[in-house]
């Protein structure tokens, strides 16, 4: 990987800046592509955007911004573009900071020689070559302070192409077709990219992939037609065989999916199991009612445990002697445990608990 430290002044990276909505941010006399068509959306908040104009104007330094240099000649910006916005779109008019007065003012309201000031302002830019493994090494080193980007913004960034663009166009924007079709069943920040993470997990998966190995996979494909066909089979999925109910939101659809998509279900009985285990007191986690009508696995429900209290009044009743194989136990070497199994009816109750230890406990479970 190749640095090398240059300072870049405001006036420099504002001339040539450009805001192509979708095609993307330029600036530095059209050479920096500020926000790629990869890159995540712009999120900082309106009190974040003035204190970079406040840090700015008071000729404070800001953290340094990190470009990659691209073999055209061209660059990118790698780290350090909400900063990089901030400062053009102030520049360009789009908003008002308040300063020392009180007075929101515009770039144009500022006198010739405060915008001077802005202007002749130095930004310290790493200017940076290196294979695509390089780079996202360095980026996740650099990405420390600021608006800390996700896993999956930096993976953007490194598997950039018409793949992630149009991944983005269904699975990242305010109002993007996942959230549509999906938004009652999925959870998760389109602008932060947390849909379209889950759904390369949930795609990638079958395939014994990692996201970053699917996405060096799809890299360069055209359209991201594949994963939104596979999206809609999800939600197809869920409809055809469960009633809508507000716990659906934030279940972990696509593994259920993956591992169940081929199984006869029948959706009237699945509703009545369902609607008996939304009442039933003992169960703590709501979402993971759906895992458990599919495999049975009671871990999925969270069910109500004994307090550490009642299990220390229990220890001392039984004298530190487990019941199944007779045998004394110190308290730590020893688990409360239900005398009729919640699956039978039992209740988190005094009178349904006895301290087994470990081995016991295990067995019993597995019976």
């Amino acid at each position: 990987m190749k640095i090398e430290l240059q300072n870049i002044k405001v006036s420099d990276l504002f001339d040539g800046y450009s805001d192509n909505q979708e095609g993307g941010v330029i600036g530095y006399h059209g050479l920096l592509n500020i926000r790629p068509k990869y890159q995540r959306e712009f999120i900082y908040s309106p009190e974040q955007e003035a204190a970079v104009i406040r840090t700015v104007m008071k000729g404070f330094p800001l953290n340094s911004m990190y470009w990659v240099e691209l073999s055209d000649g061209r660059y990118e910006v790698m780290d350090g573009q909400q900063r990089t916005l901030s400062i053009c779109q102030y520049i360009n008019g789009d908003f008002s900071v308040k300063f020392g007065d009180n007075n929101p003012k515009n770039f144009r309201n500022l006198t010739k020689e405060e915008q001077q000031k802005i202007l002749d302002y130095c930004l310290t830019v790493y200017f940076c070559t290196g294979t695509d493994k390089e780079k996202l090494e360095w980026f996740q080193t650099v990405n420390i302070a600021g608006m800390k980007l996700t896993d999956q913004e930096l993976r953007n960034a490194i598997y950039a192409g018409p793949w992630v663009t149009d991944a983005k166009r269904y699975f990242s924007k305010t109002g993007c077709a996942a959230v549509g079709l999906g938004g009652d069943y999925i959870s998760g920040s389109t602008l932060r990219q947390e849909i379209l993470e889950k759904v390369l997990k949930w795609i990638s998966a079958p395939q014994g992939k990692t996201v970053e190995q699917y996405m060096a996979d799809h890299q360069y494909d055209n359209t991201a037609k594949a994963e939104w066909d596979y999206f809609e089979g999800i939600i197809s999925w869920i409809e055809a065989n469960f009633v809508k109910r507000d716990i659906m939101k934030g279940v972990d659809w696509g593994r259920l999916y993956n591992e169940h998509k081929d199984d006869v279900l029948n959706k009237d009985e699945l509703e009545k199991r369902i609607s008996e285990l939304e009442d039933d007191d003992e169960v703590q986690k709501r979402t993971g009612i759906y895992e458990y009508v599919l495999t049975s696995r009671e871990n999925c429900l969270g069910l109500r445990a004994f307090g550490k209290d009642a299990k220390k009044r229990k220890y001392k009743e039984q004298q530190g002697i487990c019941p199944i194989c007779g045998k004394h136990f110190e308290l730590k070497d020893m688990e409360g445990d239900h005398i009729i199994p919640w699956s039978k009816g039992g209740k988190t109750e005094y009178s349904n608990l006895q301290m087994l230890c470990l081995r016991c406990n295990r067995e019993k479970s597995n019976h």
